[in-house]
C-alpha cells in the first residue's frame, strides 16, 4: 500500500481491517457448526423468562479437571451467592472517573509527573524531549505491580511497570490544532514535536509504596525509576531471528540491535520478576512503499505496513521503509524488561513470533515449562501459545533468563467439536518451508501470520488479552469484536458464519472464550474450549448478547479488551469501545467482575468507569489483593463530539474532559488510578 500519511481514523479503520485471507472457516463458522445443533439439544436457547439476558451458562462438560487440581481457599460470598462482594456502579458517563462504593480510586501518577531529582515539572507549554525523558510517559497501558525487594510477599513496597503504547499529538501540543477544529495537518508536526513523541512511547519503571494511612504514592528519583523510550533505548534481540537477514539495516547490519519499542498494549509478567510487554500496532510508526517485487512486501502487506498515523519518518530514516525496507521488522514483538536492574538491555523475544502483540500471560506449567498465551489484536487474527525448550528454576534467575529464547510457538485451530487444537509453528513441518517462503525458522518467526495462515488457524474476532486463572487453570480469551463479519462467507458460501447463540454478523460487542487443558496440562497438544459469554446488551435481541440472568442493567458490558484475575482467581474484565461507545452501549468503558463458575456463572458486576473519551486497561493487583492499579487511556478523546466545541474529536484546546486536573491551562493527562478498599483489605471483599 502506497500512502504518505492518513488520518487517526483512516489509521484505525488500517489497524482494525482483516489482512488474513478468507481462506479458513472463521471462529463464528466454527461455532455454529459445533453450538448449532448442541444447544437445541441441552436447551440453553432458554425460554421466554430468560430470554432477556440470554441463557445461564454452565461451566462446560469436561472442564473441571483443570479446577480440581487446584488447591484454592474458598471464595468469599456474598447474600447472593456472588464472589466479588461490593455494591454495583451504576453505569454513565461523564467527565471523571467512579468506583464502587466503600472504595477509594486515587490518581497515582499522570503523564508528564517527574520521575527524577533533575526532572522538570510538568509545562504543557514547554515541552522537550529532554523533559519528556524524565518523567511519566504518555497514554499508560499494561501495569504490573513487582514487589521490593525482589522475591519478598510484600505488597506494601515495590516496582510498578507502566507501558506507554501510543501518543497523540493534537491532544499533546497547544496550537498544534487551528481553532475550531478537530485535528492538525501533518505538515504541521515538527522534529522536536516527534522526539517528544519518542521519549513518551516506551515503558515507565517508578518505585512506589503504601503509607501508614493506606494511601499509595510513587518515589520520586528512586534508584529503581527508568524510562524505556523510543528515543535512546538500545535493545538487542533473542532467539531464531536475532541476526537474521531480514532484520538487518543501515544503523545495525549485524541485526542483533534496534532503538527502542513500538505501541506496547498489554503483558505479562515473569515468576523470575520479569516483564514481557507487547509491540502492537507498529505499522502506524512507518513510511513510504516497499517495491511490489520486493521480497518482504508480502509480509509487510500482511502487517498491514506502511500505515503512517505518524510523522516519524520525515526525521527519522529507521520510520522509513524506502530508506530501510527491513526496518518494520525490528518491530513487532514481545520485549523483556528487568525492572530490578536499571542498567539491563531489554530483550526482544524473537521465539514468540512477530504480530500485533496484545499481551503474554505467563503459566509455569506442572512439568516445570513455562507457558505464555498471547492474542494477536486485529480482525480475524489468531490466538497463540509458546512453550518454553528448558523448565523454570526458582533457584536460578539468571538460568530463568533465557527460558523464552528457545522453545515452540503454536496457533490456535477452534474445531466444532470442542477441541482447539495447536498447531506448531516450526521450519519444515508441513507448509513451513522454503517454497512457501519460509527458508528457515527465522522467517517462521518473522512472518508468524504469514506461517499461521498456512497451517489453518481459527481467524478470531480481535483477541486480545489472554489470561490463566491462578485457582482453577482454566485459560480465558478477551475478543473485542469485529464488525466485518459478514453474515456469509464468500468463500464458504453453505456455512454461516454465525448465528444467534454464537458469536455474531457485525460483532462490534465482543466475546470471551474459555479454555481448559486436559489434566492441567498447559502444553498438551489440544484443549477443550466454551463461550464464557457474549457482550452487547441483553435487553436488545438484535445482539444477542449472553449473559446469566442474574446480571443486571449495570452489569452488561461491550467489547472486553483487557483483563486480570486477583488471587483468588476471580475475574477482572476492562473494556475498550473506542469512538462506538455511544452505539454499543452509550456508557462510559470501565471494569467489570465477571463470575466464571457455579449457578451465576456468565454474570457481571460494573466496578469501575473512565471519563468521557478514555479507554480503560491494564488492571493489576498486589499480592494481598489490597490494590488495584487502573490505566486510564486517552481521557477526553473518543467519542466526545457531542461535548466538544468543534463537534468533533478533542484536542489539546477543546478536550471532551480536562481530566484529571480540570484546570483550563492543563490538558487531559493519562493518568495510572489506583483502587482501594475504605479501612483496608481485598479489593471487592
Amino acid at each position: 500500500m502506497s500512502v504518505d500519511s492518513i488520518t487517526f481514523e483512516e489509521f484505525e479503520a488500517v489497524q482494525n481491517r482483516a489482512s488474513s485471507p478468507e481462506n479458513e472457516p472463521t471462529f463464528g463458522e466454527v461455532v455454529q457448526q459445533r453450538l448449532g445443533r448442541r444447544d437445541i439439544l441441552r436447551g440453553i436457547l432458554g425460554t421466554s423468562a430468560i430470554a432477556a439476558f440470554g441463557p445461564a451458562i454452565p461451566l462446560p462438560a469436561g472442564m473441571g479437571d483443570a479446577a480440581a487440581q487446584a488447591a484454592a481457599r474458598p471464595l468469599p460470598k456474598d447474600k447472593d451467592g456472588f464472589s466479588f462482594v461490593f455494591d454495583e456502579l451504576a453505569r454513565g458517563v461523564d467527565e471523571t472517573h467512579h468506583v464502587a462504593a466503600g472504595h477509594n480510586a486515587d490518581v497515582l501518577i499522570r503523564w508528564g509527573d517527574p520521575l527524577f531529582a533533575n526532572a522538570p515539572a510538568f509545562d504543557p507549554q514547554k515541552q522537550t524531549p529532554q523533559s519528556q525523558l524524565q518523567q511519566f510517559g504518555y497514554n499508560c497501558d499494561y501495569t504490573a505491580f513487582m514487589p521490593l525487594p525482589l522475591g519478598s510477599k510484600t505488597a506494601d513496597h515495590g516496582l510498578l511497570w507502566v507501558n506507554h503504547e501510543y501518543t497523540i499529538a493534537d491532544m499533546m501540543f497547544p496550537g498544534l490544532v487551528p481553532e475550531g477544529q478537530d485535528r492538525s495537518v501533518p505538515e504541521a508536526i515538527t522534529k522536536d514535536m516527534v522526539e517528544i513523541e519518542m521519549a513518551a512511547h516506551g515503558g515507565s519503571i517508578v518505585e512506589i509504596k503504601r503509607g501508614k494511612d493506606g494511601k499509595w504514592a510513587y518515589v520520586r528519583d528512586s534508584k529503581y525509576n527508568r524510562r524505556i523510550n523510543a528515543v535512546n533505548t538500545e535493545m538487542e534481540f533473542t532467539g531464531p531471528a536475532a541476526g537474521h537477514a531480514r532484520m538487518k539495516t543501515k544503523d545495525d547490519p549485524a541485526g542483533r540491535k534496534v532503538i527502542g519499542m513500538l505501541n506496547n498494549c498489554a503483558g505479562g509478567f515473569t515468576p523470575w520478576g520479569t516483564v514481557l510487554s507487547g509491540e502492537e500496532n507498529i505499522d502506524g510508526y512507518f513510511m513510504g512503499t516497499v517495491d511490489q517485487s520486493h521480497p518482504e512486501q508480502r509480509n509487510y502487506d500482511r502487517m498491514t505496513v506502511p500505515s503512517p498515523w505518524y510523522q516519524w519518518g520525515r526525521f527519522h530514516d529507521r520510520f522509513n521503509i524506502n530508506k530501510d525496507p527491513y526496518a518494520a521488522n525490528r518491530y513487532g514483538w514481545i520485549v523483556e524488561i528487568d525492572p530490578y536492574d536499571p542498567t539491563s538491555t531489554p530483550r526482544k523475544l524473537t521465539a514468540l513470533g512477530r504480530f500485533k502483540h496484545e499481551g503474554a500471560g505467563v503459566h509455569v506449567n506442572k512439568d516445570g515449562r513455562v507457558v505464555v498465551y498471547m492474542g494477536d489484536d486485529q480482525k480475524f487474527e489468531h490466538v497463540y501459545r509458546f512453550v518454553s525448550k528448558g523448565k523454570f528454576n526458582p533457584a536460578d534467575r539468571k538460568a530463568n533468563m533465557k527460558l523464552l529464547d528457545e522453545g515452540t510457538l503454536s496457533v490456535a485451530r477452534f474445531d466444532a467439536d470442542g477441541s482447539v487444537h495447536w498447531l506448531p509453528l516450526v521450519h519444515g513441518k508441513g507448509p513451513l518451508t522454503a517454497a512457501n517462503g519460509f527458508k528457515d525458522q527465522g522467517d517462521v518467526m518473522i512472518s508468524a501470520r504469514l506461517a499461521a495462515t498456512h497451517l489453518g488457524a481459527t481467524r478470531m474476532d480481535r483477541p486480545e488479552d489472554v489470561e490463566v486463572n491462578p485457582r482453577t487453570g482454566l485459560v480465558y480469551i478477551m475478543l473485542t469484536n469485529n464488525d466485518d463479519r459478514a453474515p456469509e462467507s464468500p468463500l464458504h458460501p453453505a456455512q454461516a458464519q454465525v448465528n444467534a447463540a454464537n458469536p455474531r454478523a457485525g460483532n462490534s460487542w465482543g466475546h470471551i472464550v474459555e479454555m481448559a487443558p486436559p489434566g492441567g496440562d498447559h502444553t498438551a497438544d489440544s484443549f477443550k474450549w466454551e463461550i464464557l459469554l457474549k457482550a452487547g446488551n441483553p435487553a436488545k435481541p438484535e445482539t444477542a448478547a449472553s449473559f446469566n440472568p442474574a446480571t443486571t442493567e449495570n452489569g452488561w458490558f461491550a467489547c472486553p479488551d483487557n483483563c486480570a484475575f486477583d488471587s483468588m482467581g476471580r475475574l477482572w474484565v476492562g473494556t475498550d469501545q473506542g469512538n462506538k461507545w455511544q452505539w454499543t452501549s452509550g456508557d462510559a468503558d470501565g471494569i467489570w467482575a465477571v463470575e466464571t463458575e457455579g449457578p451465576l456463572r456468565g454474570t457481571a458486576r460494573m466496578f469501575f468507569r473512565v471519563p468521557i473519551g478514555a479507554e480503560m486497561t491494564g488492571p493489576s493487583f498486589t499480592p494481598d489483593d489490597g490494590a488495584l492499579f487502573l490505566s486510564v487511556q486517552h481521557p477526553g478523546v473518543d467519542g466526545v463530539e457531542k461535548v466538544t466545541k468543534s463537534g468533533g474529536r478533542g484536542t489539546f484546546a477543546d478536550p471532551g474532559t480536562r481530566w484529571p486536573d480540570f484546570k483550563p491551562d492543563m490538558p487531559p493527562r493519562p493518568s495510572v488510578v489506583v483502587v482501594t478498599r475504605k479501612g483496608g483489605g481485598p479489593i471487592g471483599v
